[in-house]
C-alpha cells in the first residue's frame, strides 16, 4: 500500500501543497516545518520515487506538458502553438491526452510538476525548453520519472532523451551566409542567456567568426527576451554604436519583427543599409516587410518526435535514451544583400 501525500499532510497537520513544497525544497517553507514534514515522511515510509514508479502499473494515458513561466512570452510567440500542434499529433496517434502546467516562477513550475507527479495525473512529461540550471529536470531524474526535453539538456546529456536542432551548426551556417555576402560587422541578438538554445546559437556565431578570423566584439552581442520589444531594445543599443553593424543575426523571428519595425522607424533600410537573418521560419517571417531570410527548424516535427519518444519510454521502460536531431535549412528571402565595399 503506497503512502500518499495527503496522508503525510494529515499527520504533519499541514496542507498537501506544503508537503509538495517541502519536497521541492521551497525557500518559503520554514526550516521547522521542513523538519516536521520530513520526520512524518520517514515515519510513514513515504518515498516520492516509489510513488512515481507505481504509476507504471496504473497508467493515466495522459502526458504532462511543462510550459515556460506564464509571465514569459509563451502566449505571444508563434513557436509555442506550432510545437503544441506537433505534440498533439503525436499524442493523438496513441490516444493519449495532454495536461499543461505552468507558473509565474521556476519555483512555482517545479511545485506544479511535483503535484502532477504525486497526484498520479500523468504518465510522463514533455519539457518545452531547457535551462542551464533546471530544477524540473533535476527532480524528474531523481525520481526516475519518464520525460523528454525539447532542446538540449545542460547536464546528463547522454542520459536524457531530447529532441533538438543542431543549434550550434545552424547558427554557424547563418553567420557564414552573411560572411559569404561580404559582412564582417555582424551583431547577434540572442534570447535569455539561461536557455541552452541561446548558449548553443551564440557558440555557433562565435565559431563562424573565429573560423573567418573576424574579431568577436562584445558590444555586438545582445541578450533580450523573445519578444518584439526585446528586438527593438537591442536595435536601439546597436544603432547607437560608433561602428554600427552591417548585418544582424536574430535568434527568433518574433523578435526579428521588432527589429524590422525599429529599423524602419529609424529610417534604416533592410537590406540596403543592413541585412537581417532570423530563426524559426514562422509564417510571419514570410509576411514581414521585407520577407525575412530565416532558418527553418521544423517546429512541428520537434513536437511530434518529442511526444512519440515519450510514449515509447512510457510503454517500454527499457527504451534506450535517444538524442533526436531535427534537420534545419536556411530559407532565403529578401532581408539580406551583398555588402559592397565603399571605395
Amino acid at each position: 500500500m503506497t503512502v500518499t501525500i495527503k496522508e503525510v499532510a494529515k499527520l504533519a497537520n499541514v496542507a498537501p501543497s506544503t508537503v509538495s513544497r517541502v519536497i521541492a525544497n521551497n525557500p518559503r517553507i520554514s526550516e521547522a516545518t521542513k523538519r516536521k514534514v520530513k520526520k512524518v515522511m520517514e515515519e510513514l515510509g513515504y518515498h516520492p520515487n516509489l510513488n512515481a514508479r507505481s504509476l507504471s502499473s496504473k497508467a493515466t494515458q495522459t502526458i504532462g506538458l511543462v510550459m515556460p513561466s506564464s509571465g514569459d512570452v509563451v502566449f505571444q510567440n508563434p513557436f509555442f502553438p506550432t510545437v503544441l500542434q506537433g505534440i498533439s499529433e503525436g499524442v493523438h496517434e496513441k490516444k493519449y491526452a495532454l495536461q499543461m502546467t505552468t507558473g509565474r516562477s521556476q519555483q512555482e513550475i517545479l511545485e506544479a510538476v511535483i503535484q502532477m507527479v504525486q497526484g498520479k495525473r500523468v504518465d510522463g512529461m514533455i519539457l518545452l525548453n531547457s535551462k542551464v540550471e533546471d530544477k524540473v529536470i533535476q527532480y524528474l531524474r531523481e525520481i526516475d520519472f519518464p520525460f523528454v526535453v525539447i532542446g538540449k539538456p545542460a547536464k546528463y546529456i547522454e542520459e536524457i532523451t531530447h529532441v533538438d536542432n543542431d543549434n550550434v551548426r545552424a547558427m554557424k551556417e547563418a553567420t557564414e551566409y552573411l560572411i559569404d555576402k561580404g559582412h564582417s560587422q555582424i551583431a547577434f541578438i540572442g534570447g535569455n542567456p539561461e536557455l541552452m538554445v541561446t548558449v548553443d546559437r551564440l557558440n555557433g556565431y562565435k565559431q563562424a567568426l573565429e573560423n573567418s578570423n573576424i574579431p568577436i566584439k562584445e558590444e555586438y552581442i545582445k541578450h533580450e527576451e523573445f519578444l518584439r520589444e526585446g528586438g527593438q531594445e537591442a536595435v536601439n543599443e546597436l544603432m547607437a554604436l560608433h561602428q554600427r553593424p552591417t548585418a544582424l543575426l536574430v535568434v527568433d523571428d518574433f523578435m526579428a519583427l521588432g527589429v524590422l519595425n525599429k529599423l524602419d522607424e529609424s529610417g534604416i533600410k533592410v537590406p540596403e543599409d543592413i541585412s537581417v537573418v532570423s530563426f524559426n521560419n514562422i509564417l510571419l517571417s514570410e509576411m514581414s516587410k521585407p520577407p525575412l531570410t530565416s532558418i527553418d527548424i521544423n517546429i512541428l516535427k520537434l513536437g511530434l518526435e518529442a511526444s512519440r519518444g515519450l510514449i515509447e519510454k512510457i510503454e517500454n521502460s527499457s527504451e534506450p535514451t535517444k538524442r533526436i536531431i531535427i534537420a534545419h535549412q536556411l530559407v532565403e528571402r529578401s532581408s539580406c544583400s551583398r555588402l559592397h565595399k565603399k571605395k
